[in-house]
């Protein structure tokens, strides 16, 4: 051990190597030189085959992003596609909507004017049965009044006669209308 530690003490007792390279020969070899390269071979090979797994841990990674990228992509083209049909539809919806308060407006319009001419029709109506009601009225008054000038004339007429009238003018009127009656009768048959 003394020679070990001798060794790494007076460095001056080694040599200058010319070049670098690998010893082959194990017995040639200082331990300490093959538990140095053991070392770092280890050091340096576990970060290789760690950075092994890395890489395929990063590749996992980077696929389920790409996957989950590309799944969100395919939502978003549904979610526009979804939203153009639902655009479409509301512009359907308001079409409709104007189409309806359109037609509406002009159904109160067409009412409005069918209420009114209706109204003007119920008013004429009215107008023409108050003039034959009064035009009935004035004739059954003027009847009534015919009647009782005619009432009135027969009975001046029937007092004039009746004073006028004696026996023997009324036996001469009561004859001709008998005569007239037989000659009326002969020339039926």
């Amino acid at each position: 051990m003394k020679n070990v530690t001798d060794s790494f003490v007076s460095l001056d007792y080694w040599p200058f190597a010319g070049s670098f390279g690998f010893n082959t020969d194990i017995l040639a070899t200082n331990p300490i030189n093959l538990t140095v390269v053991l070392g770092v071979l280890i050091f340096f090979g576990k970060g290789v085959c760690a950075s092994c797994l890395l890489s395929d841990l990063l590749d996992n990674r980077k696929q389920r992003i790409l996957n989950t990228i590309r799944n969100s992509e395919e939502l978003c083209g549904g979610a526009i596609e979804q939203l153009e049909k639902a655009q479409a539809r509301l512009r359907k919806v308001e079409m409709e909507a104007d189409e309806f308060r359109v037609n509406g407006y002009s159904e109160i319009e067409r009412e409005k004017l069918n209420l009114i001419n209706s109204t003007y029709k119920t008013l004429e109506q009215l107008e023409n049965y108050k003039n034959e009601t009064i035009q009935f009225e004035q004739q059954s008054a003027i009847n009534e009044v015919r009647q009782q000038v005619f009432q009135q004339a027969l009975e001046g007429a029937l007092g004039t006669l009746t004073s006028c009238l004696n026996n023997e003018l009324h036996l001469r009127t009561i004859s001709a209308n008998i005569g007239m009656f037989g000659t009326m009768k002969e020339i039926i048959d």
